[in-house]
């Protein structure tokens, strides 16, 4: 779920512009990857890759000078935490590394994707204890004070709600390999679970505007209100699209999807006038 507001812009008075060379290389990095395909990459997944890339760009560069509107660092975390991380999980980064990289690669690929600890953090209500229950640590107690004041730790918490977003999305809604995946009933029952608690914490914080997050020397209640309201409604449409993702990546799963080899079926009927056996493909 989405991040935390803005840590009172003390820490960055101007856009983060050093942080886009990593949203750089990733982008570069997939494009490369993606044309050395033997078989041809997917189209749409590159697409998908790259609007979470421009997501993480717009987050870190044109939203960051922003840094004493709670409205504008709740825009730059709800692009950081929830739709730039669905559309990078869309772009199925995993499944082109195994169909690009050495053979040793996919050997180490393929050991951490059955690693017992991914299992554990990659599950879905997991996932969604690490993206919300993160959130709600930060807004209500003094951590959001502390990353005000120290660097580190402000972009420390950013790379956490990417990591968590993208960890959330992909256990959800991730085409990706993903061993142990449990049922759709589960996934859905985290979403919804996940939801509801974001839009609990969003209504608690505009309820308690002048004195949440806590610890903070000066506040705005009416613009931490207003940033409270762009947290509900804005992850209101964030998990709807992740919704509509993880029913169409169940739809398109690869069991509902495969052919039996032959498409003809045979029916016999007896007749009942002579008993004759009568074929129908």
């Amino acid at each position: 779920m989405p991040p935390a507001f803005a840590h009172g812009g003390h820490v960055a008075e101007g856009p983060s512009w050093f942080l886009l060379l990593p949203v750089v290389l990733l982008a570069v990095g997939y494009l490369l990857a993606a044309v050395r395909d033997p078989r041809g990459w997917n189209h749409r997944r590159t697409a998908a890759w790259l609007v979470g890339c421009a997501l993480l760009a717009v987050a870190v560069g044109p939203l960051a000078p922003l840094p004493d509107d709670p409205r504008g660092h709740m825009a730059q975390h709800l692009l950081l935490g929830m739709l730039a991380p669905l559309g990078l999980v869309l772009g199925a980064p995993v499944t082109l590394l195994l169909r690009v990289a050495p053979p040793p690669v996919r050997r180490v690929v393929g050991r951490l994707l059955r690693a017992r600890p991914l299992h554990l953090i990659a599950h879905p209500v997991t996932a969604a204890l690490l993206s919300t229950g993160g959130l709600a640590l930060v807004l209500l107690t003094p951590l959001y004070a502390a990353a005000e004041r120290h660097s580190a730790l402000h972009h420390a918490l950013h790379l956490h709600y990417v990591a968590a977003g993208y960890l959330f999305a992909w256990s959800l809604a991730g085409p990706d390999p993903a061993p142990r995946r449990p049922g759709l009933a589960v996934r859905v029952g985290a979403l919804l679970g996940a939801a509801t608690g974001h839009a609990v914490l969003a209504k608690y914080l505009y309820a308690n505007a002048e004195t949440l997050p806590p610890g903070l020397t000066d506040r705005d209640p009416a613009a931490f209100q207003s940033a409270a309201q762009l947290m509900y409604y804005g992850g209101d449409l964030a998990e709807l699209l992740l919704a509509v993702a993880l029913f169409a990546t169940w739809y398109n799963r690869p069991d509902r999807l495969r052919r039996p080899r032959s498409t003809v079926l045979i029916k016999k009927f007896a007749s009942p006038k002579d008993g004759s056996l009568t074929q129908t493909s």
